[in-house]
């Protein structure tokens, strides 16, 4: 299994963020502003789905092309980088990290653990 080093800890996300960072993982590619805030259900005016992007990309977690107007956004990592960094996150941050695992295999399922049998032995 690969070791991935992150450059900075990874950051949690509001749920605007979430939204937001959830529709960039889904659809590959750079989206303008417009194209993300029609994807997004509610009404939002583009100047707020412009801050988000704007407050991701301070945080590393978005990338904006600036090389053409409008810009265009895109995710700067995969959901699953983004995840594997926040559980790291936790687990450096607690005194007993097998307990924490303990409780974590503990409570997943038999296909989860059929998984992560396949993934140890791999």
């Amino acid at each position: 299994m690969e070791n991935i080093a992150l450059r900075e800890a990874p950051v949690a996300l509001g749920d605007l963020e979430r939204s937001v960072m959830d529709l960039l993982w889904d659809r590959p590619g750079a989206h303008t502003a417009n194209d993300v805030r029609d994807a997004l259900a509610g009404d939002l005016a583009v100047t707020t789905v412009l801050t988000v992007l704007s407050r991701l990309e301070k945080k590393g977690l978005v990338r904006r092309d600036g090389g053409r107007r409008p810009h265009r956004y895109a995710a700067a990592s995969t959901r699953e980088d983004h995840t594997v960094g926040l559980l790291n996150e936790v687990l450096g941050a607690v005194p007993d990290r097998e307990a924490v695992l303990a409780r974590f295999i503990g409570g997943i399922g038999p296909d989860e653990a059929a998984a992560v049998r396949r993934l140890l032995e791999s």
